[in-house]
């Protein structure tokens, strides 16, 4: 491709991966955020929950001054609780639903763009029970958003039975999710990342054509899933070129073939397509990013 990559996608990196010190919302903060926010590579950032109040507020000057796109991932705030918005105990469905509303509010009050969670686990002899509940979720999740203005809300397609184990899940699933959820919610989507099409054991095209008029987000990445014994196994997010490793230049270029094709990357709206990176072991976290700008100038140049 002749033309900017910055034509077509906000290129974005997902801050609580690329420094997983502060996935609880603690600890570097401030001064990680501000290396992404000085480097002009980055159009678009992702954070997450931030608990002092305090820095929360410096976050948010310093993103209001950074002219960046940003996104609020709620993830974490599930993962690392492990709660479960498909849940069938209904307390916890609720205290699950509570606390992305409360992630809503903080998204809002940092300024974000739009909000990204995930489905939960369940028992394959009731998963038309979970999809229920997930729907039911999803629309309180969504007329929540809605009622404070005009946040985009977006579910990230996770794998179904290596890692995270999570609903949504296959394509055939996400496309009937999809489908229901946008009959009242018409700025809700699909998030699909590059390093989950291995784990869900679809090809790119067999995970990204069938949901393709619901994506609204994009990540990019890597991951290991040959064997269990394997370094950074499962949804882990390692670097390209990690040993083992699914994805690296080739698959990229594969990705983002298929992104223009649908019309996804576009020069009109161009959205948000982010790397979601992890340092593994004692790996410098600025050398990772790195890597991933150096894997998708090179991709795009083979586009």
């Amino acid at each position: 491709m002749n033309e900017s990559l910055y034509k077509y996608m906000r290129v974005g990196l997902v801050h609580f991966m690329a420094f997983p010190a502060t996935i609880k919302g603690e600890g570097p903060v401030l001064e990680t955020i501000r290396k992404i926010a000085v480097d002009d590579y980055f159009s678009a950032i992702e954070i997450t929950t931030i608990k002092d109040p305090e820095t929360r507020l410096a976050v948010k000057k310093m993103l209001e001054t950074s002219h960046m796109t940003v996104a609020y991932g709620a993830q974490p705030r599930l993962l690392t609780t492990g709660l479960n918005i498909n849940s069938l105990v209904e307390e916890e469905r609720q205290k699950a639903l509570d606390n992305l509303k409360q992630g809503i509010d903080e998204a809002y009050e940092i300024g974000a763009a739009s909000f990204a969670f995930l489905s939960g686990n369940y028992e394959e002899s009731r998963k038309e029970e979970a999809f229920q509940a997930l729907v039911k979720s999803t629309n309180e999740i969504c007329a929540y958003a809605k009622s404070k203005g005009d946040m985009k809300i977006a579910l990230e397609v996770f794998d179904y039975d290596v890692d995270k184990r999570s609903l949504i899940g296959p394509a055939d699933l996400a496309l009937r999710y999809a489908k229901e959820i946008r009959k009242a919610h018409d700025h809700f989507g699909l998030m699909v990342d590059l390093s989950h099409i291995p784990l869900i054991h679809e090809t790119i095209e067999e995970s990204i054509l069938p949901v393709k008029d619901y994506i609204v987000h994009a990540h990019i990445g890597n991951c290991v899933v040959k064997s269990p014994d394997m370094a950074a196994y499962g949804d882990v997010h390692p670097r390209f070129g990690f040993p083992n490793g699914e994805n690296d230049v080739d698959e990229v270029v594969e990705y983002l073939k298929v992104l223009l094709d649908i019309g996804f990357l576009n020069t009109q709206t161009p959205p948000v397509v982010s790397f979601e990176i992890k340092p593994f072991g004692d790996e410098d976290a600025d050398v990772v990013i790195a890597n991933a700008k150096r894997v998708l100038n090179l991709a795009w140049a083979r586009v």
